[in-house]
């Protein structure tokens, strides 16, 4: 088997296991400046769906911040919560997570943090477990996963999840309220995950195409929080993700972006710190 050969099917295998080790493995198995004229009609629907067109474009504007995430996922009675945060560079389309899964069901071990990469169209993650050696890096190309990784690595590419607004089919402006003392703008409305692929950034509509495909429906429900500057302060997104389970998964992702401009630095692993081995299902 040539190395490119190996390379692809590595890929593939990448993608499938990663999807089943932090979707399954978990337990689950039994918004120029956006302010001024383009925020006083948001108490009118129309109005409300172009400023969140244009959120995934203030944030390009802002350049980069930090960010919080919480997944939150249900099925069969049973719910887990995957924590991360992290900080991400719009302009570069990168950032860098720490994301930390729960406990075993048992709670008797303490996972490792899983340090996740962001790329345009790629995933990177160490200390994934399940065979891989601890010094080296798990690659998954997103387009080839199902939920176009807004679900797999176990917290929302930032960047991703503003492109989501891009697809919004109707929404309507809730009030003003405050997140982490921030004065915001709160919106309520479906997002149509097909359309908002025709007008992502190329890093995104490949991936964006697959969710729309690979969800059990792609209506996407969400809630978002705007600054007077229309960037996004927290988003919240629910999918129904079915992956390898029998039923659907109810998967409530929320991302909380905040200190504008921070420093971001995301070096991505060299060709051979990048594990070429079978990756075992946990």
């Amino acid at each position: 088997m040539t190395g490119r050969q190996r390379e692809r099917r590595h890929r593939r295998t990448g993608a499938a296991v990663v999807a089943a080790g932090v979707v399954a493995g978990v337990g689950l198995g039994a918004g120029g400046c956006a302010g001024g004229d383009a925020l006083a009609g948001d108490a009118r629907g129309g109005d409300a769906v172009v400023v969140l067109h244009r959120a995934a474009d203030r944030l390009v504007e802002a350049g980069s911040s930090k960010a919080r995430t919480s997944m939150e996922m249900a099925a069969g009675g049973t719910r887990v919560t995957i924590r991360g945060a992290g900080a991400y560079d719009y302009r570069k389309r990168m950032g860098q997570l720490k994301v930390l899964l729960p406990q075993d069901p048992a709670g008797a071990t303490e996972r490792r943090p899983i340090t996740e990469l962001l790329a345009p169209g790629a995933l990177f993650m160490k200390n994934r477990g399940a065979g891989v050696p601890p010094d080296k890096w798990v690659r998954v190309e997103t387009r080839t996963l199902s939920d176009g990784n807004l679900v797999t690595g176990g917290a929302t590419d930032p960047f991703a999840a503003a492109e989501v607004l891009r697809g919004a089919r109707s929404a309507t402006f809730v009030g003003r309220t405050e997140v982490a003392g921030t004065g915001v703008r709160h919106y309520r409305g479906t997002a149509d995950l097909g359309a908002a692929a025709k007008k992502a950034s190329d890093g995104n509509k490949a991936s964006l195409s697959a969710a729309a495909k690979g969800f059990a429906t792609a209506e996407v429900p969400f809630d978002v929080y705007l600054d007077d500057e229309g960037r996004i302060r927290k988003v919240r997104h629910r999918f129904s993700f079915v992956g390898g389970q029998k039923s659907p998964v109810a998967v409530a992702s929320t991302t909380l972006l905040y200190d504008f401009g921070a420093s971001v630095r995301v070096r991505l692993p060299d060709t051979d710190d990048i594990f070429a081995g079978k990756i075992a299902e946990d």
